[in-house]
């Protein structure tokens, strides 16, 4: 089954763009049952069986190893991203700031699995209906976040900076935005640059953002994953994850962010294996494989 993209397309769980959360929660469970974990998210694997996708939910589970679907890289490759972004908010909580975004949140738990100084609020950001399927399944396994969380359910191709200032958000203080797996084609480069645009006009001086992108525009992530989904194809999961991405973004957005007063610092895919201990295995780290993604973090500069 395809579902192209197009402007006012679903963001289905299990089919469509939304099955690539459920795709990198099922990498998030297997990476977290491996000995010495480099990361450990214990609601992944019951969040990507609620979602309904077999195949994920034997990977998430052990059942099926990685390696017998010819996709051996990802719990590392995922788990690593993982560390990386999960480390990012620690060091933005230091600075004092308490105010959280996480843009396209999809089936993210950090709210749930990270350690919060008191009065630090999470924001979320997704589909209505991404957000009310991992409340109401996280709720069923009684689970409680371990700081206050606001749910901000609307599309980010609508209007969700007013949705985010509805919820409470507080434009005039300092906030961590993090935006994990979004501007690497999700988004037509029109609608990414947007979004660069409302963080910043969102952020005070002193705010922090996280975020991976696609290096160049000549290709997209879905592309990049194309030969593995042949193999799941065969196990009877056929999503087209080349169709489920715009082929297009910005050409460089680390370079945007400056532009827009962000003071930058750009990471590898190699420095986060090398951060976490982790071996590039069967990963393809030059500019043509899993490389080709980068990854930033930044803090909003004052006026000078």
């Amino acid at each position: 089954m395809t579902m192209n993209r197009s402007d006012n397309d679903t963001w289905d769980l299990a089919r469509s763009v939304g099955a690539t959360a459920t795709m990198v929660a099922a990498a998030r469970a297997a990476a977290s049952r491996r000995p010495d974990p480099i990361i450990n998210d214990k609601f992944a694997e019951p969040l990507v069986r609620a979602a309904g996708v077999e195949l994920f939910a034997r990977l998430a589970s052990g059942e099926l190893e990685y390696a017998d679907v010819g996709s051996a890289w990802m719990p590392d490759y995922f788990g690593a991203r993982t560390r990386f972004f999960d480390a990012f908010f620690p060091a933005a909580t230091s600075a004092g700031i308490r105010q959280v975004v996480i843009v396209g949140s999809g089936l993210d738990s950090r709210a749930y699995r990270l350690d919060w100084p008191p009065g630090t609020v999470v924001y979320e950001i997704d589909q209505p209906e991404v957000i009310a399927f991992k409340n109401a399944t996280l709720g069923r396994l009684g689970a409680d976040p371990k700081t206050e969380v606001r749910p901000v359910g609307i599309d980010l191709r609508q209007d969700w900076p007013a949705a985010l200032r509805a919820a409470g958000f507080d434009p005039a203080a300092p906030a961590a935005w993090l935006a994990e797996g979004l501007m690497i084609g999700y988004l037509p480069g029109d609608a990414q640059d947007r979004m660069l645009e409302q963080i910043t006009a969102f952020s005070a001086p002193g705010s922090r953002l996280a975020a991976d992108y696609l290096r160049s525009d000549s290709a997209s992530v879905g592309a990049m994953i194309l030969r593995t989904a042949e193999d799941w194809r065969l196990r009877g999961y056929d999503v087209d994850f080349g169709a489920l991405t715009y082929a297009r973004g910005p050409k460089d957005v680390e370079s945007s962010l400056q532009a827009r007063g962000w003071q930058t610092v750009s990471y590898r895919l190699t420095d986060l294996l090398t951060a976490a201990g982790v071996a590039d295995g069967g990963m393809d780290t030059s500019p043509d494989g899993h490389g080709a993604m980068d990854y930033v973090t930044a803090i909003r500069r004052g006026s000078e």
